[in-house]
C-alpha cells in the first residue's frame, strides 16, 4: 500500500473549492489531456454527492482502463472520500480535505492505493506508480486552483 499526499493553497472560498473538486465536468477537463479521461457511467456530469458513483475511462501507460468509485463519506464543505469499487488497482481510496486558512482554502488530497499482482505490484507501486499518481494529482490541483482563483 502506498499513500500520496498533496497540499494546495487556493485563494478562493472553501465552498467554491469543495464544489469544484467534486465537479465531474471540471475533473475531465483538468486531468492530463493524453489520458482522454471521460465519465461514462453513474454521475457523469455536474457535482457528485455522497453515496453516488462514477465510472471514468482513461488511458494510462498506453492501456485503456475503467475505474468505478463511490463517494463513501461526505461532509460539505470540508471533506469527502471516494473509494474504488472496481478498477485496475487492488484498492484505492481518495480523501479530499478542505480547511479555511486566513481567507484562503487549504485543499489536501490523500490517495492510498494498492497495486495488484503481489510482489510485482509492490515493486511497481514504489518505482513507478507513487510518482505518477503524485504528478497526476499535482497537475489536476494546479488546474483546479487556476479555475477557482479566476472565478473570485
Amino acid at each position: 500500500m502506498v499513500t500520496v499526499t498533496t497540499n494546495t493553497v487556493i485563494d478562493a472560498p472553501i465552498s467554491l473549492c469543495f464544489d469544484l473538486a467534486r465537479d465531474i465536468d471540471l475533473h475531465t477537463q483538468t486531468v492530463w489531456k493524453h489520458t482522454k479521461e471521460r465519465a461514462i457511467a453513474g454521475t457523469i456530469s455536474g457535482k457528485i454527492n455522497g453515496g453516488e458513483m462514477v465510472t471514468f475511462e482513461a488511458t494510462h501507460f498506453f492501456i485503456k482502463q475503467r475505474l468505478t468509485s463511490r463517494v463513501i463519506e461526505f461532509r460539505s464543505p470540508y471533506y469527502f472520500v471516494d473509494e474504488m469499487m472496481k478498477g485496475t488497482f487492488k484498492s484505492m481510496k481518495h480523501e479530499h480535505t478542505f480547511e479555511e486558512r486566513s481567507g484562503k482554502t487549504l485543499m489536501v488530497d490523500t490517495l492510498t492505493f494498492t497495486a495488484p499482482f503481489g510482489v510485482l505490484g509492490w515493486v511497481v507501486e514504489r518505482l513507478i506508480l507513487k510518482n505518477y499518481m503524485k504528478r497526476f494529482l499535482e497537475h489536476r490541483n494546479r488546474q483546479l486552483k487556476m479555475v477557482a482563483e479566476s472565478i473570485e
